[in-house]
């Protein structure tokens, strides 16, 4: 989906653990094609990988010793921020029937607009106007060495380590560096990494609240969080709780009260599919023709024609040649 401005909200990781559960289930449940991994992953032995588009990546993990039916799933924001909220609810609520636990979501909030820059954000701290729970802050700046240019910060509060995290950063910097077309409908990105009891509760809200009261509890959260408040380092704690907001984050909060759910439509271009092939599948591909021959190459790409679906087609329009796409087998 493609927003002009306002400000939108997106769910961008989902993580759950399953205390026993069926593989195929869980993998139908999500969907998605998924395939055996040569590694194990967090800790459990067998695991299955799923990618989706160029960012998308799923990963799945079961049979440990000390609970071998037990399944624990991550999935990136190229997979989750895809959903609508009908499936989001959905998958939530399956989780939930099965006794599961969400052990992190990511909540993507966009000031489209960039209503408020990311350096304001940074001198507000540095002036002492923030009040928060935690006490780590860092600053990463990043740029392009080849051509001189930043291409933007992104500001910490918090530490991976803990239940909460905020990552504030300038999300049209980010895609412009990655060459997105759609950078300019995005601005300011605030990001809350929640984790643990944290992220149970949050996907709880998520799927037993209406929209209203879901944009006001993560607006609550965001402000227990970090709140910006006209004080100074010095002040007592007491003074900076009742010290007024700054006006910027009143008017900021309030637009998050009004965002709505959003699904990304990440269009493919075709470099990126060919780039995506040539490092993830191109070693397993060379030794399945090396034991089976180029036939079997050919054929396996025949029977993918059969498979294209509208988003094949739109990748075919890229095609500099206006011919048809023709595969025989001799």
């Amino acid at each position: 989906m493609t927003v002009s401005g306002g400000f939108t909200q997106t769910i961008d990781w989902l993580a759950f653990t399953l205390p026993k559960a069926e593989v195929d289930e869980v993998i139908k449940t999500i969907g998605g094609d998924w395939f055996q991994s040569e590694t194990g992953f967090r800790g459990y032995p067998v695991a299955r990988l799923m990618t989706q588009g160029k960012t998308g990546v799923g990963k799945l993990g079961t049979g440990a010793p000390r609970s071998p039916k037990e399944v624990h799933v991550d999935l990136s924001a190229g997979i989750v921020s895809q959903w609508d909220e009908t499936k989001l609810k959905t998958i939530l609520a399956w989780i939930f029937a099965q006794k599961g636990h969400v052990t992190r979501v990511d909540v993507a909030l966009d000031d489209r607009e960039a209503t408020v820059a990311v350096e304001t954000v940074r001198q507000a701290v540095e002036a002492g106007q923030v009040v928060s729970r935690s006490k780590q802050f860092k600053v990463i700046q990043a740029s392009n060495h080849r051509e001189g240019v930043r291409t933007g910060e992104t500001l910490y509060f918090g530490s991976r380590e803990s239940q909460s995290m905020l990552r504030v950063y300038d999300k049209r910097l980010e895609l412009q560096a990655k060459g997105r077309e759609d950078a300019a409908s995005y601005g300011v990105r605030w990001e809350m990494e929640l984790k643990q009891d944290r992220g149970q509760a949050c996907a709880k809200a998520l799927l037993t609240l209406d929209s209203e009261d879901w944009r006001a509890f993560l607006v609550g959260v965001l402000r227990s969080y970090v709140d910006f408040r006209e004080t100074t380092r010095e002040a007592e704690s007491y003074e900076k709780y009742r010290a007024p907001l700054l006006a910027w984050w009143a008017g900021l909060t309030e637009g998050f009260r009004r965002c709505r759910l959003v699904v990304e439509r990440i269009q493919q271009r075709l470099d990126d599919v060919a780039a995506w092939l040539a490092q993830s599948v191109s070693s397993m591909l060379a030794v399945v023709v090396a034991c089976r021959g180029d036939q079997f190459l050919t054929e396996l790409i025949y029977a993918g024609t059969k498979k294209w679906k509208q988003k094949h087609y739109a990748l075919l329009k890229e095609r500099r040649r206006g011919t048809p796409y023709v595969l025989t087998i001799s």
